[in-house]
């Protein structure tokens, strides 16, 4: 028997074993047998739960009309997947992340920050084809699967770095991303998102224009962490090479040609698109807080902050971390409710700190804090850390961090709090996305001169409009910029 012939009889009897616990499923897109631990409604009841949790983190994005188009293009492409039988939603959420996944039972996610990078409805379609194509061959599933057989945690959603403790500074660095399947998966739904492009009538080469989208960001992100020290984090790490010189890649997608022609040619919709942009938030919400320079502004909150320069700041879901390049320094400011009537003291006490040293009280734009050096981990190792505490309101502000064995950076920051002045409050507004005509004398360098984007200007705006790294805008055409 050949490795080929005991694989597969391996793979027979594993199913055999299983099956009376509902082990084996045919795939609804091959039509072979694979290894699952859930039924489909058992699938469909884990993407219920996942739903409304998954919105706690990332809220939807508040634009009715948004989000009724994008629900429109996804149910195009769901009802000619192989899982029509399914009822699909579509959901744009109100992150800056460059993302889209799927989580089992057909809920279906694209943030808009990665909205604001199309450029066509086709390349939307080829977004929603890509994450149906995931659902349809029931990827998450059989990780999920994979995953429970053998005992590990199968990570359909790698979560945004948490909540460590004061005292821990070492794994606090991250972004939410969602982790990919792996190259079989992620080519197998390039290839059924590209029959469901087909069958709706768009081009499948959208398919191949997205993940040329995709591999610009990689090749940015690269850049942006070359230069500020650090690793670089990608939409799904799989793009080795750009889409143009990928032939396997090409010949996935550009199979699906055999299905064009069945009802006619939908265009890409390139301007219908992105007048649903017009007015997009780019960049950090207002309800999340809004970074300009190393000052940060919360509308809602009703509080600004400074970082000290040269300290590269991210507003994750968790907390505000800030820190210098290759680890030398790191800064956490996170915020909790007040519960109980005690001292900055006493809090501090409370999280679970059992030495402090260089203590003393801080008063700050009149509001009570406390402050001290705290042993813990950081990415340098055992380190003493300023930890503070910042009472406003009925809330609490925790301060953590270091800068090679120095604390005056942290305190520095503190010191900073305050509430906003009624001139600042203009300032803790998002920016967004408008649409402008280009003519013959629009370059994107001039573009970047006036643009309220603060790093890479010029850069971000070839990537939002499909240009990056070379080339300059078409007279006549719809160009997207940030005010």
């Amino acid at each position: 028997m050949n490795r080929i012939a005991l694989k597969h009889w391996l793979y027979g009897m594993v199913c055999a074993v299983l099956l009376a616990l509902s082990g084996c499923a045919v795939n609804p897109v091959t039509g072979k047998q694979d290894f699952v631990l859930l039924s489909e409604d058992e699938e469909i009841a884990l993407g219920r739960r996942m739903h409304p949790q998954l919105l706690e983190q990332m809220p939807p994005y508040e634009d009715p009309a948004l989000q009724a188009y994008v629900r429109e293009v996804g149910e195009r492409l769901a009802q000619v997947s192989h899982r029509s039988n399914l009822i699909y939603r579509f959901t744009v959420l109100d992150s800056s992340q460059v993302n889209a996944f799927a989580t089992p039972g057909g809920y279906i996610y694209i943030t808009r920050g990665l909205l604001a990078y199309l450029n066509s409805e086709a390349e939307l379609a080829a977004v929603l084809g890509h994450e149906i194509g995931h659902v349809t061959a029931r990827h998450s599933v059989r990780q999920h699967s994979a995953s429970t057989a053998t005992g590990l945690l199968a990570a359909v959603i790698g979560a945004a770095s948490g909540v460590q403790g004061a005292g821990d500074l070492a794994n606090i660095a991250g972004t939410a991303v969602v982790r990919g399947y792996g190259r079989e998966h992620e080519l197998e739904s390039d290839r059924l998102g590209a029959e469901y492009l087909a069958k709706s009538d768009y081009d499948p080469r959208a398919m191949l224009a997205v993940i040329g989208v995709l591999k610009d960001q990689e090749t940015y992100e690269i850049q942006r962490a070359r230069e500020e020290g650090r690793e670089p984090r990608s939409y799904h790490g799989l793009f080795a090479t750009h889409p143009a010189n990928d032939t396997r890649l090409q010949e996935t997608v550009l199979a699906a040609d055999r299905f064009l022609g069945q009802g006619g040619d939908r265009g890409d919709n390139r301007e219908t698109f992105l007048r649903h942009l017009d007015g997009l938030t780019f960049g950090d919400g207002e309800q999340d807080g809004v970074l300009r320079g190393s000052r940060f502004y919360h509308k809602p909150m009703n509080f600004t902050l400074e970082f000290p320069a040269g300290w590269r700041v991210e507003n994750q879901p968790a907390a505000l971390v800030a820190q210098l390049p290759n680890d030398k320094g790191i800064m956490k400011v996170e915020v909790r409710d007040l519960n109980k009537r005690e001292s900055p003291r006493e809090f501090m006490q409370g999280l679970g700190i059992k030495e402090m040293r260089a203590e003393q009280s801080l008063t700050v734009a009149g509001l009570p804090g406390y402050t001290a050096l705290v042993p813990g981990n950081t990415p340098q190792g055992e380190q003493w850390i300023r930890v503070a505490v910042l009472y406003y309101g009925d809330q609490v502000f925790i301060f953590s961090g270091f800068h090679e064995g120095e604390h005056a950076a942290v305190l520095s920051t503190v010191r900073s709090f305050r509430p906003l002045t009624e001139a600042e409050k203009v300032l803790a507004e998002a920016q967004r996305i408008k649409l402008i005509r280009a003519d013959t004398n629009t370059r994107y360098d001039r573009l970047a001169a006036r643009s309220p984007i603060q790093f890479h200007a010029e850069e971000q705006l070839r990537l939002l409009n499909g240009k990056y790294p070379s080339g300059q805008p078409v007279a006549g055409q719809l160009l997207k910029i940030v005010e």
